[in-house]
């Protein structure tokens, strides 16, 4: 007897092995605008198996320590499509990434295209793929859109440390349209870039200065481990400089990100006081965190 129920249970593990993997490789209307390469898929299927005992932000983000820094990566179509790469990263592609797995990880969802679903509600408005217009590409605009579609929370209390308020004047992409491979090739797509922009500019967010980023208990209170951290800067034209996710430590505040500087995946070494302290045109941080 004991020796069939073991027969059973091994057989029905089998099974659950095998109906896992043909949900992270079955074919969806949703993958025909995806481009990715198996190694992505892999990798993705790999950490939502784990996702069940690994579910916090930052054991997440970790897996990705020491993947290369590339930028541009979504710009590789023709057209518009959900590219997925997990092998090299930008900050904005790397808070997408581990944003989706969270996401995944939080609902129960453990399948490819659950992962790609969620990619594609975080990357684009309200969720949907309608073309390179879609794409959120301004963060501020990726926030008020994840906050209306209830994903994120945008933290703004209290104050202090949130005693700075940031006035959104966007417009780098329509005045620099041959900075972005899309725009050069489709300048009709300009002007639809140009309202969007001027939908973002005048609004007014409150953020933390970084005089503020200190290793305090009010800091400590505010700022919770895996926050998205969302750099301000001055910079003509932007919103946001840099993103990463929000790493306390001992001497207090870190940054794991995508680092253009390390040219990889790293928790910052210096504090994040430090690291803003170094760079004139940065002014604080915006805090998102994910539902």
């Amino acid at each position: 007897m004991s020796k069939f129920i073991y027969n059973v249970h091994a057989r029905g593990m089998m099974v659950a092995v095998i109906v896992f993997m043909l949900s992270c490789f079955l074919p969806s209307i949703l993958q025909a605008q995806v481009t990715y390469e198996r190694q992505d898929s892999l990798t993705v299927c790999r950490l939502l198996q784990k996702s069940h005992c690994q579910t916090d932000v930052l054991t997440l983000a970790r897996h990705f320590l020491g993947v290369p820094y590339v930028a541009h990566t979504l710009e590789v179509n023709g057209e518009e499509q959900l590219v997925v790469n997990t092998r090299q990263l930008d900050c904005t592609t790397l808070v997408e990434t581990v944003s989706a797995l969270k996401l995944c990880a939080e609902q129960g969802k453990r399948s490819w295209n659950d992962y790609l679903e969620a990619l594609r509600q975080l990357r684009y408005r309200g969720g949907k793929l309608e073309g390179y217009a879609s794409r959120l590409h301004y963060f501020t605009d990726w926030i008020r859109d994840k906050v209306h579609m209830r994903l994120v929370d945008d933290i703004q209390q209290p104050n202090p440390p949130f005693t700075a308020v940031q006035q959104v004047g966007v417009s780098y992409m329509s005045k620099h349209p041959d900075a972005y491979k899309a725009l050069k090739a489709h300048p009709e797509l300009v002007p639809v870039i140009a309202r969007q922009e001027q939908s973002l500019t005048g609004l007014k967010v409150r953020y933390i200065p970084k005089s503020a980023v200190k290793n305090t208990a009010l800091m400590r209170q505010t700022v919770k481990d895996g926050d998205i951290l969302a750099i301000t800067c001055t910079k003509a034209g932007l919103d946001i400089a840099h993103l990463g996710f929000a790493v306390w430590r001992a001497d207090g505040l870190h940054l794991l990100n995508a680092s253009q500087l390390r040219h990889k995946v790293v928790e910052e070494p210096m504090t994040l006081r430090r690291y803003l302290s170094k760079h004139p045109t940065f002014t604080g941080i915006r805090v998102v965190r994910l539902k």
